[in-house]
């Protein structure tokens, strides 16, 4: 359904682990905004831990993981996290999760060999099972990749709510459709450019949507845009290089890029990657890269090519571009976006 210019918009805002004094800040300044919801991410450590301590400051503001890697735990943790922070939060916790790339899962997290797209199905099945009736007793789950019996689980205290709302996380066509069928949210990658999110997915929004029998109105698509808002347009360029260069050099990305007209430059960048310089390859990534996926320049020009984007959305993430960003400058990023689209 998405947002009509008569209607409140909703902005979702972004939380990563701090000292707590920063972190309660964060929060409380959210829910003083009006943001709807906060996303904790996983880059390493699970995402669970600042939205509890999040939750601990705040009343209104919904907490959700973005993105819990389905791959990096077994889904009954999983279930069991969501449920504790669904418990801490008072029933305002939503579990966003996502596929992430072989290289991570894999090389980093160790996981065993398995089908993203098939192993994310499978958790999404396996979490609503343990959340449905870890406080009654479970039926044994038997899938590919994740098998119990629960023989001997003791029951758990009552769950705050029955369901708790998954939504995931996507790049490409066939994760939107997943998420269109299954899911009650779709999370558009950073990554993704307005044309990409406007044009290219909503024919796999709704080949999802019509497989699993449902509405668009079932569904909420959040869109995360990278915004970097800046009266000097050439600084705001260069101060996102880094994070396109962060994800242009993902070996499993090439093809996303490549669609975009940027093969030659993400595979250069892979190259970076395996050197372990990702971060220090910005020089890599031309302006016109930059502008194909950062919203980047004064407020007004950013305020105008967003609007296309509330043609599809529900939701918004405005995120600032900030791999290999000083904490100053994603101060004065942040504070641009919030006067710009909170005010």
């Amino acid at each position: 359904m998405a947002s009509a210019a008569s209607e409140k918009r909703r902005y979702w805002g972004f939380l990563n682990p701090m000292p707590a004094p920063l972190l309660g800040m964060i929060a409380k300044g959210a829910e003083a905004q009006g943001l709807t919801g906060l996303f904790a991410p996983q880059v390493y450590g699970p995402p669970f831990v600042p939205l509890a301590a999040a939750a601990m400051v705040t009343e209104r503001v919904l907490l959700a993981s973005g993105i819990a890697i389905a791959a990096a735990r077994s889904p009954f943790e999983t279930a069991m996290a969501a449920l504790d922070v669904d418990r801490i939060s008072g029933g305002r916790f939503v579990l966003g999760l996502g596929a992430s790339v072989l290289s991570w899962t894999r090389d980093v997290f160790g996981a065993p060999e398995h089908k993203p797209l098939a192993h994310l199905r499978e958790t999404v099945a396996a979490v609503r099972h343990v959340i449905r009736g870890a406080h009654k007793g479970l039926a044994p789950f038997e899938g590919q990749y994740f098998r119990a019996s629960f023989r001997e689980l003791q029951g758990t205290a009552p769950p705050v709510r029955d369901e708790i709302p998954i939504w995931i996380a996507a790049l490409r066509g066939p994760l939107v459709r997943l998420a269109a069928e299954i899911a009650q949210g779709v999370m558009g990658h950073p990554m993704w450019s307005i044309d990409w999110a406007v044009e290219k997915i909503q024919p796999d929004l709704r080949a999802g949507l019509a497989k699993g029998g449902r509405k668009r109105e079932d569904i909420d698509l959040n869109l995360w845009l990278w915004v970097a808002i800046n009266p000097d347009e050439k600084e705001a360029i260069e101060d996102s290089r880094a994070t396109i260069a962060f994800y242009a050099g993902v070996q499993q990305y090439e093809s996303f890029f490549e669609a975009h007209g940027f093969g030659r430059e993400a595979r250069r960048l892979q190259d970076a990657v395996k050197s372990k310089q990702a971060l220090a390859s910005g020089h890599l990534v031309p302006d016109e890269m930059v502008r194909a996926f950062v919203l980047c320049g004064k407020a007004d020009a950013v305020r105008e090519r967003l609007e296309r984007a509330w043609t599809v959305a529900d939701s918004m993430c405005l995120v600032p571009p900030a791999y290999g960003m000083p904490p100053e400058k994603l101060l004065f990023y942040g504070q641009g976006i919030a006067k710009t689209f909170y005010a």
